[in-house]
C-alpha cells in the first residue's frame, strides 16, 4: 500500500492543459522500483466555479497558482486507496476542501485523511461521481458533460500506456499494466474486479453516451479514438 506524503511534495510533472470545457489534466512520473510509472490529475470546474480535484498531484508553486486562478478548489476524490499518495497535504494546504473517496476504500485512504463522504453533493447535473460497479466499491469515476460532448474521467480500471520502453516499458507490460491497445490491467483484474459481469455492464453503459468525446485514465494516454468502441471491446474481454 502506497504511503501518504506528509508535506507537499512536488515530483516531475507537465503543465495544467484544458482538454475541454472547464477540464483541465496534468501528467507527472512516480518513481517506484525499478520503473517510473505515469500518472494523471484531472480538475473539473463546478457551474459555480468551484474545483473537483480527481486524483490530486502537488504541482510547482506556478502551477498551483494557474489552478487557484481556475477556481477555489473544494472537493478531492481520492479515487481508489492507491492513489492517497498527496491527499494528506492536499487537505493540510486546503483545510475546507472535502474529502471523497468511495466507501469500498474510505478504510484505507482515512489512514491518511478524513473522508467526508462517499457521495458528493455539488450541484452540478454535469458533473456525475459514479462508484464503479463490480469493485467492491473501491474505484470511483466522474462523468463530465460539456457543450462539446463528454468526457469519461476512469481512475486504474482502464490503462492506455502503448508508448513505454526500455527496462521500465518491459517490466510495465510484463506485469500487466503497460501495451499497445487500451485494457484492463492484469493486477486490477486480479486484486479489484470482483464482479466481472457488474463492471461490464457499467462499461456498455458508458459504451451507449453519444457524446462520449475523450476517456481520461489516471495511467497512460486519453483515449480518444473511438471511445465507446474501446469500451465496448474491454467490456468483451470481461466474459
Amino acid at each position: 500500500m502506497t504511503k501518504s506524503f506528509e508535506q507537499w511534495k512536488v515530483l516531475p510533472h507537465g503543465q495544467l492543459t484544458q482538454v475541454d470545457e472547464g477540464i483541465l489534466t496534468v501528467t507527472g512520473d512516480l518513481h517506484m522500483p525499478l520503473v517510473d510509472i505515469p500518472r494523471r490529475m484531472t480538475v473539473v470546474r463546478l457551474k459555480d466555479a468551484r474545483l473537483v480535484i480527481f486524483s490530486a498531484i502537488s504541482l510547482d508553486a506556478a502551477q498551483m497558482q494557474e489552478l487557484e486562478a481556475y477556481g477555489p478548489p473544494s472537493f478531492l476524490i481520492v479515487p481508489n486507496d492507491h492513489h492517497r499518495l498527496d491527499a494528506k497535504s492536499w487537505k493540510e494546504r486546503y483545510p475546507s476542501i472535502r474529502v471523497v473517496a468511495p466507501r469500498g476504500a474510505s478504510k484505507k485512504v482515512e489512514e491518511v485523511v478524513a473522508v467526508d463522504t462517499a457521495d458528493p453533493q455539488w450541484e452540478d447535473p454535469n458533473v456525475q461521481f459514479v462508484t464503479v460497479p463490480g469493485t467492491d466499491e473501491r474505484e470511483a469515476a466522474l462523468v463530465v458533460g460539456t457543450t462539446n460532448g463528454t468526457t469519461l474521467v476512469l481512475n486504474d480500471v482502464i490503462g492506455n500506456m502503448p508508448g513505454e520502453s526500455g527496462f521500465g516499458g518491459w517490466f510495465l507490460r510484463k506485469m500487466g499494466f503497460a501495451g499497445d491497445e487500451p485494457h484492463i490491467p492484469r493486477p486490477v483484474k486480479l486484486l479489484m474486479v470482483h464482479d466481472k459481469a457488474a463492471l461490464r455492464q457499467q462499461l456498455l453503459k458508458w459504451a451507449e453516451i453519444d457524446t462520449l468525446k475523450r476517456i481520461l485514465v489516471s495511467h497512460g494516454v486519453p483515449i480518444e479514438d473511438r471511445p465507446q468502441q474501446t469500451l465496448r471491446e474491454l467490456a468483451d474481454s470481461l466474459q
